[in-house]
């Protein structure tokens, strides 16, 4: 059994999705199946050991000079292949960059038109490749944006298992401007028809992916969001040095995303505000970790300044991007974690993240968030955008150790029953190899 699992990087951005696809193919890996994790674009960047492969398609600076000067193509393929030297693209990406909306769009629907766009060669390598070189029983991509070369693969891989896994693709697409978006979606409905299974961890992402794209019922499939619970299991990690409190009566709000608008900081922000004014709430603080991109450095620190202005510098603490053994310890010393997201997040890893650390949830009520809450038992639910009604959910659960303790349990418990890597692996597994289809919509 041999797949590949293509993987997109987040030009050194550490990535959800990315570290999601690493975890999948090392269990489908312990589940005996030969998975290569080929990264496209740039390589990935994990807070866990990465199993990509060296090699690279796509490479973003290539891709994008292509798009911009389409006579590159004359140049010998040898010398153009000195842009995916990885090197290059690490020092290229080291940091977060802003970018062109209507260019990226552009650069989107060539990448989207495959053998018919700016980047025809490239989608031709990495299908010849695929077919002469990899012949896998099952190719497996980390979203639609990068399968403009489905096609082509239908052409020279007829007997292999195309599977597209759906976790953000809207969220791209939104971003583009509304005549690149258009053309964006339309191209992607049309590589509908190229796709055996597409994969989904919510039913809310599966209705309104079947929506966007006009994806038939029998081709969408529900894996429930899973993470590789082993660093949270006991014993383990125990190295890192203990994240203590500040008393014995602190209660700690905990943010665990990466820093931006959409992820709603400033939400938690102005909530910890609110309910620091309250009477008997000298004993909240509120912690926040996560990676920084350089272009959010002026959003983050108008939101520290803030909590300067409130006077309470004194109760906020930084803790950075933390390595995995920090992050485990971080997790587990909250006594409530909240990422108030505004837009409908598909997935949520950092939500399993600290469940799997025994830490409940507040979470608002959209996106794949109830569902997750209804399956774990691990938190509560708030009205998106209702400060008051955030701060009386935080409040719920200051005032009552018993529920925090039992949500952490039951949270912590499914967690590891219904949401692990292994599990999701299984599933995975029989969607490429097993002739049996099971449909998430039946």
């Amino acid at each position: 059994m041999k797949a590949v699992f293509l993987t997109a990087g987040a030009a050194g951005m550490y990535c959800g999705s990315c570290m999601h696809d690493n975890a999948m193919a090392k269990a489908l890996r312990q589940l005996e199946v030969d998975c290569v994790l080929q990264p496209v674009y740039t390589p990935i960047r994990t807070d866990d050991v990465s199993i990509a492969s060296d090699q690279l398609f796509f490479g973003g600076i290539h891709i994008y000079l292509l798009q911009q000067f389409p006579g590159l193509k004359r140049l010998p393929r040898p010398l153009r292949r000195l842009l995916d030297w990885r090197p290059l693209l690490q020092f290229a990406t080291r940091k977060s960059v802003s970018y062109d909306s209507k260019q990226l769009g552009e650069l989107s629907i060539s990448m989207l038109r495959g053998v018919e766009g700016r980047q025809a060669d490239e989608v031709r390598r990495i299908a010849k490749w695929l077919s002469d070189e990899m012949n896998p029983d099952a190719i497996i991509f980390t979203n639609l944006l990068i399968g403009g070369c489905l096609p082509e693969l239908v052409r020279l891989c007829p007997g292999t298992k195309r599977l597209v896994l759906l976790q953000g693709d809207d969220i791209f697409l939104d971003h583009l401007p509304d005549a690149e978006r258009s053309k964006a979606v339309d191209l992607c409905r049309r590589l509908v028809p190229h796709v055996d299974h597409f994969v989904v961890n919510s039913d809310f992402y599966a209705q309104k992916m079947k929506r966007l794209l006009g994806i038939p019922d029998d081709q969408l499939y529900v894996i429930p969001l899973s993470i590789d619970t082993t660093p949270y299991q006991a014993g383990l990690h125990e190295s890192a040095v203990p994240v203590s409190k500040q008393s014995v009566d602190e209660f700690r709000v905990g943010y665990f995303a990466r820093i931006a608008p959409e992820k709603g900081l400033h939400h938690l922000v102005h909530a910890f505000i609110g309910l620091a004014k309250l009477p008997g709430n000298d004993h909240v603080t509120l912690h926040v970790a996560g990676w920084l991109g350089e272009h959010q450095q002026t959003y983050y620190e108008t939101l520290k300044e803030k909590i300067k202005l409130a006077g309470l510098a004194d109760r906020f603490v930084d803790h950075g991007s933390p390595s995995l053994s920090r992050k485990v310890a971080l997790l587990k010393s909250f006594d409530v974690t909240c990422v108030p997201t505004d837009y409908q997040d598909p997935k949520g890893l950092f939500a399993l993240e600290s469940l799997a650390a025994g830490t409940p949830l507040v979470l608002p009520n959209h996106g794949a968030f109830p569902e997750m809450i209804q399956s774990t038992r691990g938190g509560l639910l708030f009205e998106p955008g209702d400060e008051g009604a955030l701060i009386n959910a935080l409040l719920r659960l200051r005032d009552d150790q018993e529920m925090r303790d039992r949500l952490g349990i039951q949270g912590k418990e499914s967690v590891h029953s219904k949401h692990s890597i292994e599990r999701a692996a299984a599933e995975m597994k029989k969607l490429c190899f097993s002739s049996q289809d099971h449909s998430a919509t039946e």
